[in-house]
């Protein structure tokens, strides 16, 4: 019994201990390895240790027979909303108005990852991940002027990639990997009703949270022009998710409460069984390493992610008096977006490397009316740097920081029952990880 009671909770411990908030633009999570001091810049082509498997599993046939890679990243990201007329409804009994600019929605998240590689003969390795790709936590001080938007929105996911390499030959290498990946989703927000003209119901919140898992894949190749030039190109695919959940209603007072449960009695439906579907992006990256001298080495990158699979989300209920109708459709209307990255290393000694990096990463948003209060994102420039340090020959740790500038952030979102926020974010985020690499 104990037995199976561990199987379930498995899954729900890893997301977790996989949960994040986004580092890059939209919801995506680019911690996942080392080279956060070059910003990633050469992710694909660089294959120093065993995270290559999710940059780019090509990269393994770079490696020594055995290798083990393991990080911890902490990412700060701070959204500080600022009121400039937002028109929103108030509670119609027992409870405040919706006022007040939420506070910084923003907290600390830790993302780890693993990695493990093996070679299986001379041209032939196996491996596998584990990470976060995605991740979004946002949470604002209730209640708000946006409350009935949104006051707490987490997305949390864990991805498993068995992965596989093989040498062709000196100069050119292939890889390919599929992932299970799982995702879990929160939502609250303060309960509002529509044919009110979007006034907030009596200090009622409602909550929904939606799962699903779901596979994907992810190929690669590594070129290795000469001894100072690498080339790498990867590709992982969009996942499709079929999630489903339920929609609960609860109450801050004893109004609320009351409130709440008549809205959530057969009658009126308000609380539900719900599904959505959800794609998130499929990715590419081309990278480039090149050797300058005994000391320095550059990096560059480009990658492009399919933001735009991500339009309306539809959130429809599947039981009760309301069975078939929207309970909620988050208006996302991304568009596809760039990041480019430039990175170099500068060997100190043989045994430590300091490491520089600058990027700029394009959000998926397109303006201030498709911007969520969910999701405040912006373009970001990233300014990094890190060290690594081989206290032996087998052995490597990397230690990288970085600062992300985001511009201020406009929004005038309106939705039906939540009314209009309009204002703007001063918003940056705060990027702290440590990798630790054995070859073995």
């Amino acid at each position: 019994m104990s037995q199976q009671i561990s199987m379930k909770l498995l899954p729900a411990l890893l997301l977790v201990a996989f949960s994040g908030t986004a580092g890059a633009s939209g919801f995506q999570l680019l911690e996942q390895g080392s080279g956060l001091g070059n910003a990633y810049a050469g992710s694909a082509a660089k294959a120093s240790d065993a995270s290559t498997i999710f940059w780019n599993p090509a990269g393994m046939t770079q490696l020594q027979a055995r290798e083990v890679s393991g990080g911890l990243t902490a990412v700060r990201p701070s959204f500080k909303f600022d009121d400039q007329g937002s028109q929103t409804g108030v509670f119609s009994a027992g409870g405040p108005a919706l006022a007040g600019n939420g506070g910084d929605a923003g907290s600390w998240a830790f993302i780890p990852n693993g990695y493990v590689s093996w070679a299986l003969n001379k041209d032939l390795y196996v491996g596998l991940g584990i990470g976060g790709p995605f991740g979004l936590a946002t949470k604002y001080d209730k209640p708000w002027k946006g409350s009935a938007q949104s006051d707490e929105f987490d997305i949390e996911t864990i991805n498993i990639n068995p992965s596989i390499a093989y040498r062709v030959n000196e100069k050119v290498s292939l890889g390919a990997g599929v992932s299970w990946q799982k995702i879990k989703a929160d939502y609250y927000r303060q309960a509002a009703d529509a044919s009110q003209g979007g006034l907030a119901l009596p200090a009622v919140q409602s909550h929904m949270s939606i799962d699903d898992d779901a596979w994907g894949w992810n190929i690669g190749a590594l070129f290795t022009l000469s001894p100072a030039t690498k080339v790498g190109l990867s590709y992982r695919s969009a996942i499709q998710y079929h999630t489903d959940g339920k929609i609960t209603l609860s109450g801050d007072t004893a109004a609320g409460n009351a409130a709440a449960a008549v809205l959530s009695s057969p009658a009126f439906g308000r609380a539900s069984d719900v599904k959505a579907d959800l794609k998130v992006p499929d990715t590419f990256v081309l990278s480039v390493t090149q050797q300058l001298s005994d000391r320095w080495e550059m990096l560059g990158d480009v990658s492009w992610t399919g933001w735009s699979s991500i339009q309306n989300v539809n959130i429809i209920r599947t039981s009760g008096v309301l069975n078939g109708q929207p309970a909620e459709i988050l208006p996302a209307d991304f568009q596809d977006t760039w990041r480019v990255a430039l990175g170099a290393n500068y060997k100190y000694t043989d045994s430590i490397k300091f490491m520089f990096g600058i990027a700029y990463d394009q959000t998926p948003v397109k303006n201030a009316t498709a911007r969520l209060t969910s999701l405040p994102d912006n373009d970001r420039t990233w300014f990094t740097v890190g060290t690594q340090w081989k206290p032996a020959k087998e052995q490597t740790v990397e230690l990288g920081a970085a600062y992300l500038y985001i511009p201020t952030t406009n929004i005038n979102h309106s939705t039906t029952a939540g009314g209009t926020v309009i204002g703007n974010y001063d918003s940056s985020v705060w990027i702290l990880g440590a990798q630790y690499s054995l070859a073995f």
